[in-house]
């Protein structure tokens, strides 16, 4: 389109926890996200559709819709396209090793970063216990992390009135609730372990909304959080660096830059 701005070009950009279908689901500032930026190679970590919220009420306005035909678009300019299926669209795990739209479906994959890292890519899922072995409890969580979601609405609409930027209840939780806490730290050293059970220099993953990039005994953990609170991406750059992409800030810096400045007070000169 010719209105499009000129996007940034990585080689490598990594998105997950998209939750299309569900009311919370940022597509908007995805949108936003996708034409800003750009990438040889697209990695979709996992619950890109929400399958869960979906099967209990639909929900799928246009914008939503654009964010599929944007990802489509993309794989019809060039990009290669690869979609790893999480727990809320485990459906999409039926599908494996098929492409549709240019959009390869794939189990897991190792990506070959530019300085040479061998990273297993996987949503991250499968080795959540809860989600494993007490479903019903996950479903619980989701629950209570809506709610969260929802209350977290209502107060950042009070702070916009007072002119206060977004405030995050459910990730203030994470860093403040100790079993919360503790269960994103074993989920990041269980990763790495099985990163390194595999042979592999590191691992990028979803899952847990917690965008982050460290390392856990010699292996490199990366996770690209989500577009429903946190709205990141990891991006490589062409030197196989990795970078966590910060869009629902980068996005509110530019609308403060781009928003017009009062005018001064005129100099009334004295009688």
């Amino acid at each position: 389109m010719a209105d499009e701005p000129e996007a940034k070009r990585y080689r490598t950009i990594f998105l997950s926890d998209l939750h299309l279908g569900a009311r919370a689901a940022q597509a908007d500032l995805l949108l936003d996200f996708l034409r800003h930026n750009d990438a040889d190679t697209i990695y979709l970590v996992g619950d890109i559709v929400d399958g869960w919220k979906l099967r209990k009420g639909w929900h799928w306005p246009q914008a939503h819709n654009d964010v599929v035909q944007k990802l489509l678009r993309k794989a019809r300019k060039g990009a290669r396209v690869i979609y790893v299926p999480g727990n809320h669209d485990e459906f999409a795990r039926d599908y494996t090793d098929l492409t549709f739209g240019g959009v390869e479906v794939v189990d897991h994959a190792v990506h070959e970063t530019a300085d040479g890292k061998k990273m297993l890519v996987i949503h991250g899922d499968q080795f959540d216990i809860v989600v494993r072995n007490a479903r019903w409890l996950a479903h619980l969580g989701d629950w209570a992390y809506d709610a969260a979601i929802a209350a977290n609405t209502v107060f950042n609409r009070v702070r916009r009135l007072f002119g206060v930027g977004y405030w995050s209840l459910s990730a203030w939780a994470k860093y403040k609730v100790k079993n919360a806490v503790n269960f994103i730290g074993d989920f990041e050293a269980t990763l790495a372990a099985e990163a390194q059970r595999r042979g592999v220099d590191g691992v990028i993953c979803g899952h847990i909304h917690h965008a982050a990039i460290r390392t856990i005994d010699g292996v490199l953990y990366v996770n690209t959080g989500d577009f429903v609170e946190s709205c990141t991406a990891i991006a490589e750059h062409e030197d196989g660096a990795l970078e966590i992409l910060h869009w629902r800030t980068t996005a509110a810096e530019r609308a403060a830059t781009a928003a017009p400045r009062a005018l001064p007070a005129p100099n009334v000169a004295a009688a």
